[in-house]
């Protein structure tokens, strides 16, 4: 039997042009009538960062400031699924969540992943890492080396694509 793809994961950091990225997961969603979770991960603070942040802020402070921050990203990624809806009128019906974690990336798509038992991964990568994998950002590197599941990886362009998170 083959393979169904029917819960997709697509793992964003929102980055210039990583909406380029979701449209495969759009068209993959369509073609396989999956669902989308979107994830996206704000990135831990190391020790020291935190400690500084903690002696200056608050903590009810900084947990507003990341619920905040939470439902922005959250608005973005919803109406970015709504432009990208001119193109593709389901994809607002293919997007099952939208989440925003904080942690270490690589783990929190991991995790997020087993979690929702996700049948594919889609992230898009900008090539950053190691000159042995010129295509692949280190982060995407190591989602590809640690998961259990299909992982695609869509190399995003530079300079301006026809959609960015940033118009939104």
């Amino acid at each position: 039997m083959l393979p169904e793809i029917k819960k997709i994961l697509y793992a964003t950091d929102l980055s210039r042009n990583s909406a380029y990225a979701y449209k495969y997961a759009v068209s993959y969603a369509e073609k396989f009538d999956a669902m989308i979770t979107l994830l996206h991960v704000i990135e831990d603070m190391g020790p020291s960062a935190r400690a500084m942040v903690d002696a200056f802020v608050p903590p009810e402070h900084h947990k507003k400031v990341i619920k905040e921050s939470t439902k922005r990203i959250k608005k973005r990624l919803s109406v970015f699924c709504e432009k990208v809806g001119k193109e593709s009128p389901q994809c607002p019906m293919r997007v099952s969540s939208v989440l925003v974690h904080e942690g270490n990336p690589v783990e929190e798509i991991l995790t997020q992943a087993k979690k929702l038992d996700a049948d594919l991964i889609i992230m898009g990568s900008h090539g950053k890492g190691s000159s042995s994998h010129p295509f692949f950002g280190s982060t995407a590197k190591r989602v590809v080396g640690l998961s259990r599941v299909p992982v695609a990886i869509i190399p995003i362009p530079e300079g301006e694509t026809d959609v960015t998170f940033y118009d939104i």
